[in-house]
């Protein structure tokens, strides 16, 4: 297991979701089968578009906080520079 902070998205700049986790793998199949109840189950926010692998889960959390705080256009930045098509990465 690989603490990570991840960006999950409804559609090619739709709706985005920053989370952490510690699996990164179950996380995301509880997000697209709408296992954890909330804002990505509401708001078919399923595919995964950017993740970064931490260290330990502190660092994850401090990433993460830091992505909520970045302005819409950032994260899409930040998503586009690593996955320009917007392709899901679960797989």
């Amino acid at each position: 297991m690989q603490p990570s902070v991840y960006i999950l998205a409804s559609k090619p700049h739709g709706t985005l979701y920053v989370g952490v986790t510690k699996n990164l793998k179950a996380r995301v199949y509880q997000h697209k089968n709408n296992l954890v109840k909330g804002f990505t189950s509401s708001y078919s926010v399923h595919t995964l578009v950017y993740y970064e692998c931490c260290d330990s889960i502190i660092s994850a959390i401090i990433r993460e906080k830091q992505l909520k705080n970045w302005k819409r256009a950032w994260k899409i930045e930040l998503i586009e520079q690593s996955n320009p098509h917007w392709h899901d990465l679960y797989n």
